[in-house]
């Protein structure tokens, strides 16, 4: 494993002091005058590179990277239930279409179920090149443990490079068993995924409270590993014709030997989520008091919109968490999205920054949510609300 080694030779009193106000996560000490890197280390190497020789980044020899040749294809997991293709999985083969086509590799799908014959024909319609099913009775429902044992059959035979999931309640699920098995990286809610040209897959997601964003690159091991939201990306046009080869897999089912029993599903009730919504109202911070939700309501009624939040009105108890947008709520992508009274922190701005149009109104002309909007308006929610309200009002009514 890579590690920091100190040059205590090259380090004074005055050179320690200056390399523990240098670090950020107050990871250097002093100890009995000398200085120790402690657990806070974050590896970001600003003491490497500002330290002139007195902390060195070194890698362990003995780490070999992977034959990076042996391993082809961008796959995608199919999660799909009762016969119906999750869309993320269809957005993702969007994305992995667009991967492939800057190293050459083919996309790969790989389907885990039972009586799957319907969805592994329905996948040929988006472009897919293979699509590997795995199709068991022991595979019907999802046990975790029996579809580990398939993905990492999968992964032996065919040595994808890459593998992208959706994070869905499953994805999130098995994605970190199988990265485990193969002592691989797996980087969570990827918000821009790219290539490079030796087929490192560059996975980019917010970190450090959505203070950065972070470039994940797993560069000595195979396969590289992601899971993505719904409505990160676009999927791709379903096309009348048929394309892509079917491979039926087979694996010994005594490796199918789950513990876990199902006994029965039990279907929730159908709720209306927001990240279904054509038209947003998003409020935040702006909003002083919730009793002023109400005229945010009657906007969002006039606009045919549904109310969503910023992570502080949810923490208030003003407004439901299911009605969160961001990285710790929903990730959005409406035609139409009004932002009031919302700064535009990196939390939730990757939450909507695929909507169609976006429309923001906040009193600092300096707030970051304007370097997402296509349109902004600086100005007082409290005035501009209303008179926007009026004005639908006034060209909505009818004379006789």
């Amino acid at each position: 494993m890579a590690q920091l080694v100190i040059n205590h030779d090259k380090i004074n009193h005055k050179k320690m002091m200056e390399l523990i106000e240098l670090c950020p996560f107050n990871a250097i000490e002093e100890q009995d005058g000398l200085t120790y890197i402690n657990s806070g280390c974050k590896m970001c190497k600003l003491c490497v590179k500002n330290g002139n020789g007195a902390i060195e980044f070194v890698e362990d020899e003995n780490i070999t990277s992977v034959n990076k040749k042996l391993w082809n294809g961008i796959t995608v997991y199919i999660d799909h239930f009762h016969g119906v293709i999750n869309p993320v999985s269809l957005e993702l083969i969007g994305k992995a279409k667009e991967l492939a086509g800057v190293i050459n590799h083919p996309v790969q799908a790989i389907l885990i179920g039972s009586d799957v014959e319907k969805i592994a024909e329905e996948l040929q319609h988006y472009g897919v090149d293979e699509i590997h099913v795995y199709n068991y009775k022991e595979l019907e429902h999802f046990k975790v443990q029996n579809y580990t044992e398939v993905f990492a059959d999968y992964i032996n035979k065919i040595k994808p490079s890459s593998i992208l999931v959706g994070a869905t309640t499953l994805g999130r699920s098995l994605a970190p068993r199988v990265a485990a098995r193969f002592r691989t990286g797996l980087t969570a809610d990827c918000t821009i995924l790219k290539i490079k040209p030796n087929t490192d897959l560059v996975q980019i997601r917010p970190a450090f409270g959505g203070n950065i964003m972070a470039q994940i690159v797993t560069e000595r091991h195979r396969p590289q590993m992601c899971t993505v939201r719904a409505k990160v990306f676009d999927a791709p046009e379903r096309t009348l014709e048929k394309n892509g080869k079917i491979s039926n897999h087979e694996i010994d089912v005594k490796k199918l030997n789950s513990k876990i029993k199902v006994l029965d599903i039990v279907k929730k009730d159908a709720e209306v989520s927001i990240a279904d919504a054509e038209v947003i109202v998003a409020i935040g911070r702006g909003v002083k008091k919730e009793e002023d939700i109400a005229m945010v309501q009657e906007f969002a009624d006039l606009v045919g919109g549904k109310i969503a939040c910023t992570r502080p009105l949810t923490e208030c108890g003003w407004l439901n968490n299911k009605l969160q947008v961001g990285l710790s709520g929903r990730t959005v992508k409406p035609r139409l999205l009004f932002a009031f009274g919302i700064h535009g922190a990196v939390q939730f701005t990757a939450g909507m920054n695929g909507s169609e149009t976006i429309i923001a109104v906040n009193i600092d002309e300096q707030a970051s949510i304007f370097d997402s909007a296509h349109y902004g308006i600086v100005g007082d929610l409290y005035k501009v609300i209303p008179k926007l309200t009026e004005e639908i009002k006034k060209d909505r009514k009818i004379t006789f």
